[in-house]
């Protein structure tokens, strides 16, 4: 199994994947008022990772041990994107992302894999692929599903940050915090298959839909 160390160099932030560039609705709802608070950000947090676990998660885990056709998975996960901006972020961090594994893993094929779902014109998603890929590439589903939730957590952060909603220690402090609480949700978590992922939060993706609205962007989502 690959070791600790390599599975951080791949949540290193700075890794170009290309995920530093969308807020995912955070800059949106600060903006229009959605998010006014620490408390509210603390509930607005807790809400992105539960979805995190409900939604991406299911699709993470089933492509980590996908030893079936990826097609079915593919085609539901684009289905439930239903934010232009988003749909076509996680198509480019997708991209970013396999490219990115293909040239650190070069014997597990995902190039191929890359141009097979080119030539079958088949979504490449950022998190169906993260999972693939890690898994491929040898590591636990556990370390996988972690992995990810803390890349979601960390990047809603450094988003506030850059904002100015929170200075660097307080971000800092926030994420520290926030660890137990994600850790929680997976140790509670009924990870079902991708068949049975489920959005909970309508006002995420309503606050993804408003980011377009804005003057002037930070953020491109």
């Amino acid at each position: 199994m690959p070791h600790l160390a390599r599975l951080l160099h791949l949540a290193d932030s700075a890794l170009p994947t290309g995920s530093f560039a969308y807020s995912y609705g955070l800059e949106s709802s600060l903006t229009f008022g959605l998010v006014r608070t620490e408390t509210e950000f603390r509930a607005y947090l807790y809400s992105f990772l539960q979805q995190a676990v409900g939604f991406d998660l299911p699709f993470i885990t089933s492509a980590a041990g996908a030893s079936h056709d990826l097609e079915p998975l593919l085609l539901e996960y684009d289905a439930q994107l239903l934010t232009p901006a988003l749909h076509q972020a996680s198509l480019t961090q997708g991209k970013n992302w396999l490219k990115l594994l293909a040239t650190f893993y070069p014997e597990v094929g995902l190039a191929e894999l890359g141009q097979e779902l080119a030539r079958q014109q088949l979504p490449a998603h950022f998190v169906p692929l993260f999972g693939l890929s890690l898994g491929k590439a040898g590591f636990a589903v556990a370390d996988i599903q972690a992995t990810y939730l803390h890349l979601a957590l960390r990047d809603q952060l450094s988003a506030a940050i850059r904002l100015g909603f929170i200075g660097p220690m307080a971000g800092h402090l926030l994420q520290h915090d926030f660890y137990e609480i994600f850790e929680n949700l997976l140790d509670a978590a009924d990870i079902r298959p991708y068949t049975e992922a489920t959005r909970c939060t309508l006002l995420l993706d309503v606050a993804q839909i408003l980011h377009d609205d804005i003057y002037s962007r930070l953020f491109q989502n």
